[in-house]
């Protein structure tokens, strides 16, 4: 039987080394031609999670627990790192040293993923893995944010004439902002609110609201791709955002289980 680590070590590997690959991409992206060594870096990085991508193929639900755990071990670093030349460049930006076409929000952003990428590996080489009804809130407080700059970043890529788009795109930005306060107000409740029925009802909330983000997300993605709407947006970040909403639902319904379960 498949070591439960093991399985959702390699599953957390398999998703969020593609976001950190692709990361680096939009970063070098968003360069002006005079950051070559910005973008060289941002280049490196792209290869480092391919070798990453490359090696997690050797791998199985049936490897040896101490081998994923090295290569925990290994992603971990290369996390780590990434996250520090984010840092490194949303510092550059805010001291104005360098102008970019990256906003200071989504180079905030991804540096929070890839800090959230690095503690999950962290966790599950400690043994971590169900969740506890604290890390229920703390983990939707985080893609509760995430999903709210989505919604900030799609409406400011739109072009101005998409009215429509934009507009549903602010409505989604001030629903999450609503949802992030919520859950900072549940958290600041603990651990008085982390019985089961509140739980419960906060997931389903938010599962609702997410689903729904998602699908726009979705109709943006194809209209984006088919070349119907003006934008500024990459047909890989479209699919990449989505691709995060689908994640947080599936992190929602593990953590139901779990309430379930308990």
């Amino acid at each position: 039987m498949a070591n439960p680590i093991v399985e959702r070590s390699l599953d957390e590997i398999h998703f969020w080394s593609r976001i950190m690959k692709e990361h680096a991409l939009f970063l070098s992206l968003g360069f002006t031609y005079e950051q070559s060594q910005l973008i060289e870096e941002a280049r490196q990085y792209i290869s480092m999670f391919e070798r990453i991508e490359e090696k997690l193929t050797g791998f199985s639900v049936n490897s040896d627990l101490h081998q994923v755990q090295a290569f925990n071990s290994e992603v971990y670093q290369a996390a780590a790192a990434i996250w520090s030349y984010k840092r490194k460049v949303l510092r550059l930006t805010l001291n104005c040293q360098i102008r970019t076409n990256n906003f200071p929000l989504l180079v905030d952003h991804i540096s929070r993923e890839a800090a959230y990428f690095a503690n999950r590996l962290k966790e599950l080489n400690e043994g971590k893995l169900v969740p506890e009804p604290d890390t229920v809130i703390e983990e939707n407080v985080f893609f509760l944010k995430i999903m709210a700059d989505h919604a900030k970043f799609i409406g400011h890529l739109l072009d101005p004439s998409e009215r429509k788009l934009v507009e549903q795109a602010r409505e989604f930005s001030h629903d999450f902002d609503q949802l992030v306060f919520q859950a900072l107000d549940l958290s600041s409740m603990r651990p008085q609110s982390e019985t089961k029925p509140i739980l419960s009802q906060f997931l389903n909330q938010n599962r609702v609201s997410v689903a729904s983000l998602r699908d726009f997300k979705k109709t943006a993605r194809e209209l984006i791709e088919a070349c119907r709407i003006k934008s500024n947006i990459h047909p890989l970040l479209a699919d990449h955002t989505f691709r995060e909403a689908e994640r947080f639902i599936e992190i929602i319904d593990l953590f139901e289980v779990s309430l379930e379960n308990k």
